[in-house]
């Protein structure tokens, strides 16, 4: 905006000089440069909030698209630039590193979970162990404080009776009972 060289510079130094002073020549210096300092924040604040607006109504997206479209070689160019980049930056040793890392973190959970549930139910049994020994050597004392021995006595014998079938069955058990008196009493008159 502004072209100033070399030979201008030095004029307005001079002039600045008589103008001002030598004694005041370093603070309006400070002074200048302060308020340059302040226009350029100024600026700087402005082009952001520019860029800002341009990113929400989406402006940017529409010159990228003009961009592609009205150079498509260049455009495809730096699609696979971005790729390559996008391979030669990814490392697989970290990410499998990472998740194994986590892996072993879950494992290790688990692990110490579940050592934790073991002494808690083997703490458990022990004061359930103890509190029944605590109360059996009461009660068995009191048993054996009422029980007194008693003398057996011998089992009476049972007569078994034969169940009987019906009429038929009774009566061929007394024919063959009849017959073989019968039978009994011919052979021992032959023998006399």
């Amino acid at each position: 905006m502004f072209d100033l060289g070399l030979t201008e510079l030095l004029l307005i130094g001079i002039v600045a000089l008589i103008v001002v002073g030598p004694k005041d020549l370093p603070m309006m210096f400070r002074q200048v440069g302060k308020f340059v300092g302040k226009a350029r924040g100024m600026a700087r604040e402005f082009s952001r909030a520019m860029d800002d607006a341009a990113d929400g109504t989406g402006i940017k997206d529409i010159s990228k698209t003009l961009k592609a479209a009205s150079h498509p070689v260049q455009t495809g160019m730096d699609s696979v630039r971005k790729a390559a980049s996008d391979l030669t930056k990814y490392d697989p040793e970290s990410e499998t590193g990472k998740l194994a890392a986590k892996r072993k973190k879950t494992v290790e959970k688990a692990k110490d979970t579940a050592v934790k549930k073991a002494q808690e139910r083997q703490e458990a049994a022990q004061a359930e162990q103890q509190k029944t020994a605590e109360k059996k050597p009461k009660a068995t004392a009191k048993k054996t404080a009422a029980k007194k021995p008693v003398a057996k006595k011998p089992a009476a014998k049972k007569s078994v009776a034969k169940p009987t079938v019906g009429k038929a069955a009774a009566q061929k058990s007394v024919t063959k009972s009849a017959s073989k008196k019968s039978t009994s009493k011919t052979t021992s008159k032959d023998k006399a």
